[in-house]
């Protein structure tokens, strides 16, 4: 889809200065957990575009995204405005690195990552596989559904220490198998392929979005 208006259903408080947006599916709108859009906001005038990848395990009637506020930022101060019935601008879905409904899935997230994090362990749980989730974040978003993962069977491990200085992470990851996923900013998955190797993964296997 290409500019497409579609409604806002929800706006949720999911971290400290985190939202997510629940959004009507336009009809025939395909993605797959780990896919992102593009949000077009018009803000003082001016057009604001910004990439945002999918929380939700799937796209039936609504579709969510997560968004890390920023009070000096362009776009994301201008989406926690949003109110239901709302309307915002959306292109997509874009991205190589999803869920194709790998029977196991080891997802590395970093701060923003965790929302295709939740999005495709649910998936992988939903659909009767397993899922570890390792996510570093000093202040972290979704705990809810981290917890609801755990209880589901996922093995999650949250972490604010880098990867390879918690044990509870390289000992979840020496034991894991599975369809690697990494997601997060530039020195986090340099970060994360460092701690893949030395727990005998291979980081080329892992679908990768470099969030900058």
């Amino acid at each position: 889809m290409e500019g497409t208006e579609i409604i806002v259903r929800a706006v949720r408080t999911v971290g400290n200065n985190t939202i997510a947006l629940e959004l009507e599916s336009p009809a025939k709108f395909d993605a797959q957990p780990g896919q992102f859009v593009q949000v077009r906001g018009e803000v003082d005038g001016e057009e604001i575009t910004r990439h945002y990848t999918l929380s939700s395990p799937d796209t039936d009637g609504t579709f969510e995204i997560t968004v890390g506020i920023d009070p000096d930022g362009d776009l994301s101060p201008w989406l926690a405005e949003l109110e239901s019935g709302d309307t915002v601008s959306v292109d997509g879905p874009f991205g190589r690195s999803y869920y194709e409904g790998e029977e196991s899935v080891v997802v590395l997230a970093g701060g923003p990552g965790v929302g295709p994090a939740v999005g495709i362990a649910e998936r992988a749980i939903a659909d009767g596989g397993e899922a570890v989730v390792i996510y570093q974040d000093d202040d972290p978003a979704h705990e809810e559904r981290l917890r609801e993962l755990e209880a589901a069977g996922a093995t999650v491990v949250v972490t604010a220490t880098p990867l390879a200085e918690g044990e509870e992470v390289t000992d979840a990851l020496e034991s894991a198998s599975g369809q690697l996923f990494v997601y997060g900013f530039a020195d986090f998955l340099e970060e994360a392929n460092t701690v893949l190797t030395a727990t005998g993964h291979e980081p080329d296997d892992a679908k990768s979005e470099n969030f900058g």
